[in-house]
């Protein structure tokens, strides 16, 4: 996104506006563990103390988990090419989002993380310069990558790297989303396998919803891009939605997203737009709606309640906030406490039902916690600390 065009589409900046002074000098700084308070701290901190330390991680690199911060240190890395409702806007104009992300690392998981905002490039490109800073980091939190390029990315980087590699807007909104349709699914009294659910959304996103869905139990899913329901007859996809049709859309549909939703029991929507309402109406009766697109939801709330006996958006000013950051924080001080070498499947799956537990009684108004409901992180990180 050019200069020009975002002048054009947001408010020019202001320098006295609130959320201006909120950001002001950045959102997170640098703190020691350890006092510094006279010659004989310096002595043990740096030299000549620290050569001792950095002698026994050479000969046996296992302490660094023990004797450096890196146990404990996650790399939020993007290069700004896909940033939640901005779109490319390179990596640093994303800054801002990192380090928002960052702060929410600490207040809830106790993890600290550093934004490391890249100039984009090359699948090869990326995967080798997030491979080599690595030594530094517990973990990598991938986050506003475009796709399909995500997906290689974190491919690689898993094969790569033997530290747990996490693409948040992949699988954090995947998690949090299982979590809400487990108990959805209780709300209206029907099971999760006999859910018929329509995905709105190829992209990161999309896929991941649609994959952990599959392996939660959900077998009838029918996923739609802008040109409608990804089927194999299709000439026009790309390899991440060929694999797509070729394992979803069991009744053989075709058409656009109207033609998906006639009979459908639950819509998730991850790719912004708008659904007309005549479309929703012919979705099954007490249907699920989770409307996520960020600001702007693919079906407004008000309008999506005419409909669906739940309702779910991104937003926080309407109940069911499907919130990536119930799982993130908690999913990574699970890994690093565990010293979990990936985030596995079982881990997702594991974190979406401990999500979802936290609200042993759902109702329509409340299928997953407030993102400020204490002891989500920790539940999170005792569900993949079990798994790992």
């Amino acid at each position: 996104m050019t200069a020009n065009a975002v002048t054009s589409a947001y408010p020019l900046f202001d320098p006295t506006d609130p959320v201006f002074r909120a950001h002001e000098g950045g959102k997170f700084g640098v703190h020691a563990t350890q006092p510094l308070r006279d010659r004989a701290d310096l002595a043990l901190l740096y030299t000549p103390g620290v050569a001792d330390v950095s002698r026994a991680i050479a000969l046996d690199p296992t302490l660094a988990a023990r004797y450096t911060a890196r146990a404990n240190t996650v790399a939020v890395v993007t290069d700004g090419t896909a940033v939640l409702g901005l779109g490319d806007i390179g990596p640093l104009a994303a800054m801002p989002v990192m380090e928002g992300k960052a702060v929410l690392f600490k207040h809830f998981g106790a993890v600290d993380a550093v934004p490391v905002c890249m100039e984009t490039g090359s699948v090869e490109e990326l995967v080798d310069a997030i491979a080599r800073i690595a030594p530094t980091y517990g973990g990598i939190n991938l986050e506003d990558i475009s796709a399909p390029r995500c997906f290689e990315i974190e491919r690689r980087l898993q094969e790569r790297l033997d530290i747990p590699v996490f693409h948040d807007d992949q699988h954090g909104t995947a998690i949090v989303v299982l979590a809400g349709l487990l108990n959805a699914a209780k709300v209206v009294g029907r099971s999760l396998e006999s859910l018929r659910v329509v995905v709105s959304g190829a992209g990161a996103a999309g896929v991941a919803v649609t994959r952990l869905l599959a392996r939660a139990g959900v077998a009838d899913i029918v996923v739609c891009d802008s040109r409608g329901i990804i089927a194999p007859a299709r000439a026009d996809l790309a390899d991440h939605k060929r694999r797509l049709a070729a394992t979803t859309n069991p009744r053989g549909l075709t058409g656009g997203l109207g033609d998906a939703l006639v009979g459908a029991d639950v819509f998730v929507g991850v790719s912004g737009g708008t659904v007309p309402e005549h479309e929703l109406a012919g979705m099954a009766p007490d249907a699920i709606i989770f409307a996520l697109a960020n600001p702007d939801p693919e079906v407004h709330p008000d309008v999506a309640a005419r409909h669906a006996a739940v309702v779910a958006t991104g937003r926080s000013d309407f109940p069911n906030q499907i919130n990536n950051v119930l799982a993130f924080p908690g999913i990574f001080r699970g890994a690093l406490d565990s010293g979990a070498p990936q985030v596995t499947e079982a881990m997702k799956l594991a974190a979406a039902r401990a999500i979802a537990d936290l609200v042993p009684e759902p109702t329509a108004d409340e299928i997953v916690p407030s993102v400020f409901a204490p002891g989500v992180a920790d539940a999170v990180a005792a569900a993949v600390v079990a798994c790992a």
